[in-house]
């Protein structure tokens, strides 16, 4: 049996034109085309979607997916190891439902007592949360990917551990200003904003657009918007519309 593009489109919840690119980048290759162009595609091609789907799902590159399914000829083979990555990435999820819990269960505590709040093992806030998927995702961001890239490599681990706590630590910040009801554009909200813009620009210069680029990315990139919607519902609209205010009245 063979499906028009239209409906593999359809049934996929993937544009026919993502699935064209696919094509021109020898990444999904249709079973055939027909006249005027029209691609159809068969039983193999829909697996082999689903594989494609399965590790954009997990935070892969294109690029590394074409490799990947490469060296692994064998669908079974490949649809197995594809499982055995969803089930690290659910226990990764669920450790880090586990850390999110824990900093609820903090603020709650300090909001009640009307004291700082306090955490007897503040590492255990980081459970479940990679550096790499933060670093990875900048390589949408060339020039900066690559200043990353540069500095990561002459940094200890426990120079690295750090960085991605204070990141962390920052996202949980706007977590919190956004319960407590402050508007995106509001100046403690910008403040913060603001230094997350300081510590790109100390790598290189970055334009009003290169930021709202990255405020999309908050919102568009899978993997960048569950890593803040596992710290909080609508932080990565709430970051994205920030960076919007932020690039609007100050790098204009």
């Amino acid at each position: 049996m063979e499906w028009p593009i239209s409906e593999v489109a359809r049934m996929s919840g993937v544009t026919a034109r993502t699935l064209r690119h696919y094509d021109e980048t020898g990444l999904l290759t249709p079973s055939r085309i027909g006249a005027g162009g029209h691609r159809y595609y068969e039983e193999r091609q829909i697996v082999r979607l689903q594989q494609i789907l399965v590790l954009r799902a997990l935070g892969v590159g294109l690029p590394e997916i074409g490799r990947i399914l490469t060296e692994q000829v064998d669908e079974v083979a490949a649809l197995r190891s594809h499982r055995r990555r969803l089930l690290a990435e659910r226990d990764r999820l669920d450790t880090l439902a586990g850390s999110v819990f824990r900093a609820i269960a903090a603020l709650e505590q300090s909001r009640k007592d009307g004291r700082p709040m306090t955490i007897n093992r503040p590492e255990n806030l980081f459970e479940g949360v990679e550096p790499s998927q933060y670093e990875e995702n900048m390589r949408e961001f060339p020039g900066l990917a690559e200043e990353l890239g540069r500095r990561a490599a002459g940094m200890s681990q426990a120079d690295a551990d750090a960085a991605h706590r204070a990141r962390t630590a920052q996202m949980i910040r706007l977590a919190e200003l956004m319960a407590e009801g402050h508007p995106a554009g509001a100046e403690p909200v910008q403040a913060e904003i603001d230094a997350q813009y300081r510590a790109l620009a100390g790598l290189r210069a970055v334009s009003a657009e290169e930021y709202r680029a990255i405020g999309r990315a908050c919102v568009d990139n899978d993997t960048w918007h569950a890593a803040y919607e596992a710290i909080a519902p609508g932080l990565a609209a709430y970051q994205h519309d920030a960076i919007e205010v932020y690039a609007a009245t100050r790098l204009s």
